[in-house]
């Protein structure tokens, strides 16, 4: 494999800067039909940083995104990173409501809207303290080519550029703060470490159709800008648009699981050309092993890579390589791998001390690419980042004697559904004040579609009927559609440990029955 044009660098800027003059003809963009090459970019992003100037953007402030994944939020992501903004995606998906909060909690100065969200960006800009000042996301283009490319002081690697909202367990979503240093961190061990799945070539492509309100999309950018290849970039997923994308040369993608399977039952997978691929990504979710099988038989000359990580890591800090990856199946493709190069796992028990091999606790990372913190919020930083620098996951699992680790439950109630993250606290929040409603409690079940979906149990009022679609309406008034319940099951008494605590755990047990782990 010829490996060349490799650099060094750990930073946008000097990566820009570095593309520009070794590859400036080569597509770094690919959306619809219009190709910006990496002279292209690298020149708009420095006309982009004239115009956040313009309009009184310091570094450390906070600039928003509402939309779909389109080539001109990840230049001005690029433009962000390059002089010290913070770029803050918000998940098109969210109610009204949650866009405000995230609005709110960051103070943004300016709120970038796709054009199918103008209008909700205006509504919602009008009801935060900030105001921020809403540009409609090809205006921006527009009005940036007008500017000469600025001049300007690139931000230390390790000041926040990056801020990822998660689900809170209180209800709250949660900024995670991600730098330059943090964002490529890995890539430079993993190729002194040999690791093939590291190295791209010219004409490699990266598809980029997960949510860049996610890791595993924006994260997808960092990899192939960093690697020097083209993006192509779909504004949302669709079994049918990855199918095209593979065919018309996409080499590279990361899915989750639920969006995978779809994919390979979709009747064009049948006739695609597969050829083009070399690598499939994929995680964010625990994958059934069937799936995994028939995704591998469907795709015979893809290499398979599992990619397990978090928002607070930055991504990917263990992989499963492909040569762990058969059409019969096998132990280790239940794992969810070994630590990356430049990683350290451990996993720990209640002590925060690390357990023997085989042992279950709690999945523990040591790796660069650990989140800056919580925004605004040290409290929560400090019960997940401990004073040594290791960042507590939440998952529980245990290692192997060969240091593959199998994820077996979820130690924090998140449901992962679809590959999105929900915590049932949010969506307890949203149904309670339900004029039926006494009591709720929400847990995943499984779901062949989604790998876990929503459920909520509740206990009636006294002498008042719950009615499951009211239900479900009520919390998609309330939260994005994808956090509210799939069904509901009405029981006459939430059961409880003598303290008052809900056991979730015993409301889950029914539907969990048969299945070798708590996560699907």
């Amino acid at each position: 494999m010829a490996r060349t044009a490799y650099h060094d660098h750990a930073h946008f800027d000097d990566i820009m800067h570095f593309w520009a003059r070794e590859r400036p003809d080569l597509p770094a963009f690919d959306q619809d039909g219009r190709v910006t090459t990496y002279a292209e970019a690298d020149r708009l992003t420095r006309q982009l940083i004239a115009l956040l100037a313009a309009r009184g953007v310091n570094p450390g402030d906070r600039i928003a995104w509402l939309g779909k994944n389109r080539d001109i939020y990840f230049l001005l992501y690029i433009a962000a990173a390059r002089m010290g903004a913070v770029m803050v995606p918000i998940g098109w998906r969210l109610a009204p409501r949650e866009i405000a909060y995230i609005l709110t909690d960051t103070e943004a100065r300016l709120l970038f809207a796709d054009q199918d969200f103008i209008d909700t960006a205006h509504q919602v800009a009008e009801e935060v303290p900030s105001r921020p000042e809403v540009i409609e996301a090809e205006a921006a283009r527009s009005a940036a080519q007008g500017f000469a490319p600025a001049s300007y002081t690139p931000p230390p690697p390790e000041a926040p550029v990056l801020q990822l909202y998660t689900s809170g367990t209180t209800g709250n979503p949660k900024g995670a703060m991600l730098s330059n240093a943090n964002l490529f961190a890995l890539r430079n061990p993993g190729i002194a470490a040999g690791a093939d799945w590291q190295f791209y070539e010219p004409g490699d492509c990266m598809l980029v159709a997960m949510p860049c309100a996610h890791i595993g999309g924006t994260g997808l950018v960092n990899i192939a800008i960093s690697s020097g290849v083209r993006s192509l970039v779909q504004a949302e997923f669709s079994p049918v648009g990855v199918l095209e994308a593979i065919e018309a040369g996409a080499t590279h993608l990361f899915i989750v699981p639920a969006a995978l399977q779809m994919v390979v039952q979709h009747p064009r997978a049948a006739t695609t050309d597969f050829s083009n691929l070399k690598y499939l990504m994929y995680g964010a979710a625990p994958m059934p092993l069937e799936l995994l099988k028939e995704a591998v038989r469907t795709m015979p000359t893809t290499k398979f890579l599992q990619a397990y990580g978090m928002t607070e890591t930055a991504g990917t800090i263990s992989v499963l390589p492909p040569e762990d990856h058969s059409t019969e199946g096998n132990q280790r493709m239940r794992s969810a791998g070994k630590a990356c190069p430049g990683v350290a796992i451990e996993v720990r028990g209640p002590d925060n001390k690390e357990l023997p091999r085989g042992e279950v606790g709690e999945v523990c990372i040591l790796s660069p690419t650990n989140m800056r913190g919580y925004w605004k919020l040290p409290e929560a930083t400090s019960k997940t980042v401990d004073p040594d620098g290791w960042l507590h996951t939440g998952d529980a699992g245990y290692m192997d004697e060969d240091g593959y680790v199998y994820i077996q439950d979820r130690i924090k109630d998140m449901i992962i559904s679809g590959g999105e993250n929900v915590y049932p606290a949010e969506v307890e929040s949203a149904i309670y004040g339900h004029p039926d409603i006494a009591e709720v409690a929400v847990i995943g079940v499984p779901s062949a579609k989604w790998g876990e979906e929503v459920k909520a149990c509740v206990v009636p009022k006294p002498g008042h009927t719950i009615d499951e679609a009211d239900v479900i309406a009520w919390a998609r008034a309330r939260i994005a559609a994808f956090k509210a319940p799939k069904s509901v099951d009405v029981i006459a008494v939430m059961p409880r440990n003598a303290s008052g605590k809900i056991l979730r755990r015993e409301l889950r047990a029914p539907y969990w029955e048969g299945h070798e782990r708590q996560v699907n």
